[in-house]
């Protein structure tokens, strides 16, 4: 290390760092708080190029990450799969750690793409000294596909959305008992559609649906949201909001009622913790991590993955009941405050990266 004291992080992620999505979010949140930790962060992107033309950038972002000088390589699930070629034969002179926001093969993908791209993570895996993932239910699918358990870890995201909410975003209900809060990009998984079949089969007079989150991460799911947005029984019942930045959405939890997010695929679900230690009751499937962060009738009320029915129903009892709505949030927020602030996560996150960088230095192996 340059500086005795210093950590020096190159992390090789895809695209735009600054993109809000969980696991870019978790990057920059931890970025941020890295000067506390004696740390720095310095980003370096893999175009976005049509997978799998990502391959060809390797040599020039594994240059830009030897001038950097780096003390650790840290190496985000969404660009391992490009740097694999390169890596066997041009490897950094530092420590490669991975840190995995989703499983090897990615979500959403085609079934080529996912096939091809399964045994490339696995293969770049091999070359990490640690891998870091968002949640235990992370870890086993890790280790499911080859990485031994003596080399991951469990860091999971931060619970606390912003130091402080944004302006206050007025009367969410809009003259209706409850309003829902769902926060999630317009993709496949995040069951966007789903929360919106589950509002139709609702009485018109009893929730207003607030949806935060990217309208364009695939244009072609977007226009199944948008046809059904249009329909004539949704009409004034829906509210589209776009991306928010993290104290709008803070001020968003503080005002709603109910949170729900029909995710099928959530490695950790960093939206459900925040919301949870906002004091909102949970809404959605049973499926991904979720199940491990709200309890059905404890902190949320969870439906069967892909049943709508069973999905309006929870959303209709917690809309008509308020004093349910008081004891599962109140639960919900119990709950969240076990998990880690953003703080304790960066306090981790760095811990494991300055003892990989010492190891290797000293000729000590990175395993305990």
């Amino acid at each position: 290390m340059d500086d005795p004291h210093g950590l020096t992080v190159s992390l090789v992620t895809l695209g735009n760092p600054t993109t809000l999505t969980g696991g870019y979010l978790y990057h920059q949140r931890v970025a941020s708080l890295a000067p506390r930790h004696g740390a720095r962060v310095q980003f370096v992107s893999v175009p976005p190029w049509p997978f799998p033309l990502g391959v060809l950038a390797g040599p020039a972002v594994l240059g830009a990450v030897r001038r950097q000088r780096p003390d650790v390589l840290l190496m985000d699930s969404i660009a391992a799969a490009f740097l694999v070629p390169w890596l066997a034969f041009r490897r950094p002179r530092v420590p490669v750690v991975g840190i995995a926001h989703q499983p090897p093969g990615g979500i959403d993908h085609g079934r080529w793409r996912t096939r091809t791209q399964l045994v490339l993570d696995r293969r770049a895996y091999r070359h990490a000294a640690v891998v870091l993932a968002a949640s235990a239910l992370l870890a086993d699918q890790l280790a499911a596909s080859g990485v031994p358990r003596a080399r991951l870890r469990v860091v999971p995201p931060g619970r606390d959305v912003a130091p402080a909410p944004g302006r206050p975003p007025g009367d969410l209900r809009r003259g209706r008992r409850a309003a829902l809060l769902c926060v999630g990009n317009w993709l496949l998984h995040k069951g966007i559609v789903d929360v919106l079949e589950a509002v139709r089969r609702l009485p018109a007079d009893l929730v207003t649906l607030h949806l935060v989150g990217d309208t364009e991460k695939d244009p072609s799911y977007a226009e199944r949201v948008r046809a059904l947005l249009a329909s004539s029984d949704l009409a004034g019942r829906v509210v589209v909001h776009g991306p928010l930045t993290v104290e709008e959405v803070a001020a968003m939890y503080a005002m709603a009622d109910v949170f729900v997010l029909a995710s099928t695929r959530e490695s950790y679900g960093t939206v459900y913790g925040e919301a949870m230690a906002a004091g909102l009751p949970i809404v959605g499937y049973v499926a991904g991590n979720l199940p491990h962060l709200a309890r059905d009738e404890k902190e949320g009320l969870l439906a069967p993955a892909g049943n709508i029915e069973a999905l309006a129903a929870a959303l209709r009892r917690l809309a008509e009941n308020a004093g349910l709505r008081t004891r599962l949030g109140a639960a919900a927020a119990l709950r969240a405050a076990g998990f880690p602030t953003w703080a304790q996560t960066a306090e981790r996150l760095f811990g494991e990266l300055r003892m990989i960088a010492g190891c290797v230095r000293c000729g000590r192996p990175a395993t305990r």
